[in-house]
């Protein structure tokens, strides 16, 4: 499928950071271009974070893979796969997937960037999963080098000397939440959506 199209609402979770749940739009294009578009207010999502999606993980085979073996997730025995990316100046550091080997799904990924720290996917499927596409992913990441945009306010709790922005994210962990409603698999996307 080069080209899918997607609804859905995002819940973002991030210390002292309220943010209301959204109606979004994602685009996607094979192999590695990926669009979130928030109706109204400021999608509160790391750099380079759910932009290095899974597909733009594996649609290069300019990677080494290792075998780590079965792991018990919950009930499920799923195989462990290490990526390394064989070019130094990937981002990338390396990615561990979490394979369900009888529905040849990938349920987890953690990955670690040079960048942009560690983050973890989580992702659960139903309706198009004969596709590979989930139902929900839930993205956790730390905020430690997370940087606010411009007029966000933050929320505290008592009348305390209040911490710096930095301060107040740092060691803490973010969590961003998407439900999709619904996909379009090979539609036609203009190529500036991804501007």
């Amino acid at each position: 499928f080069p080209v899918t199209i997607a609804t859905g609402v995002m819940k973002t979770d991030i210390a002292f950071i309220k943010a209301p749940i959204g109606k979004i739009k994602i685009y996607f294009k094979k192999p590695n271009l990926f669009k979130i578009k928030k109706e109204g207010g400021i999608s509160l999502l790391p750099k380079g974070g759910l932009s290095v999606n899974l597909s733009s993980l594996i649609a290069s085979s300019n990677y080494t893979t290792i075998d780590a073996g079965l792991q018990d997730v919950g009930a499920k025995k799923l195989r462990v796969v290490k990526l390394l990316p064989n070019e130094e100046t990937s981002d990338v550091v390396i990615s561990t997937l979490y394979i369900n080997e009888k529905e040849s799904l990938i349920e987890k990924a953690i990955t670690t960037t040079k960048e942009n720290g560690t983050y973890t996917m989580l992702m659960n499927y139903g309706t198009y999963s004969n596709y590979g596409l989930p139902d929900k992913v839930v993205f956790e990441f730390n905020t430690k080098n997370y940087k606010l945009p411009k007029g966000i306010t933050l929320e505290f709790e008592d009348d305390s000397k209040p911490l710096s922005a930095a301060q107040q994210l740092k060691n803490k962990k973010g969590r961003v939440e998407i439900s999709y409603k619904n996909y379009s698999v090979n539609k036609g996307i203009p190529a500036a959506i991804f501007n």
